[in-house]
């Protein structure tokens, strides 16, 4: 069975290319010239990746990302022909999951797509593999070479969800609504003291993952060695 990929471009070069290329990897393409269309084209058909443009005519490519992430389980890559550090904030704020600026390499963004789609697999998976760390979300056990790692709920919660999206920057605020459910209670320190509590926990135990600060925006797993 093919995987589907949708393109949200007005610029029909750029679908047309996109296409080309997609389809010789042997995916299913399905090619939309703004962000109205790629709305319902999303509720009409089921769609394992999003390449979205930046700028387009009614709903832009971060109103659709947006939309994407409280809808839908998939991937989103983001394409601007603007480079700025300000851009990529906005986009990985709306929850992108990666970002490439324009003129590309089609071979790049084959690289990329194909790393996304291997990540969300793993994590369609109720037991998340990262080298010799292993999270098991139903039972809500985590072990690192087999030896068994106590976390109380809400920090195996955390880590859970950081490891279901590697490489994904969180906001504090979205780490508070996904782990605490948007309690009024719980503010952005509550996550700084969850993500030290397991720096500490996992640093000296195991290199299979790093939580890294990004400055200015939250919080993202990284697995190394993957």
């Amino acid at each position: 069975m093919k995987l589907t990929i949708l393109i949200a471009d007005d610029d029909p070069h750029v679908r047309e290319l996109l296409r080309f290329y997609l389809a010789k990897e042997g995916y299913h393409v399905l090619a939309c010239v703004d962000g109205n269309e790629a709305s319902q084209m999303l509720e009409q058909e089921s769609v394992q990746l999003a390449i979205v443009d930046v700028m387009m005519p009614g709903k832009n490519g971060w109103e659709l990302c947006r939309e994407i992430r409280e809808f839908y389980d998939l991937p989103v890559i983001m394409l601007t022909a603007k480079g700025e550090v300000r851009d990529k904030e906005k986009g990985f704020l709306a929850g992108t999951d990666d970002y490439l600026t324009k003129p590309f390499e089609p071979t790049e963004l084959l690289y990329r797509i194909k790393a996304l789609l291997r990540r969300y697999q793993m994590v369609s998976k109720q037991i998340i593999v990262m080298n010799d760390t292993v999270i098991d979300r139903i039972s809500h056990v985590v072990k690192v070479k087999e030896e068994l790692i106590h976390l109380p709920l809400k920090e195996f919660e955390l880590l859970a969800q950081l490891a279901s999206f590697p490489d994904r920057i969180f906001t504090r605020d979205q780490l508070l609504e996904l782990v605490w459910g948007g309690d009024t209670e719980s503010d952005s320190r509550t996550i700084d003291v969850h993500i030290k509590r397991l720096r500490e926990k996992f640093t000296e135990k195991t290199n299979d993952f790093v939580i890294s600060t990004v400055r200015g925006l939250g919080y993202k797993l990284e697995v190394r060695g993957a």
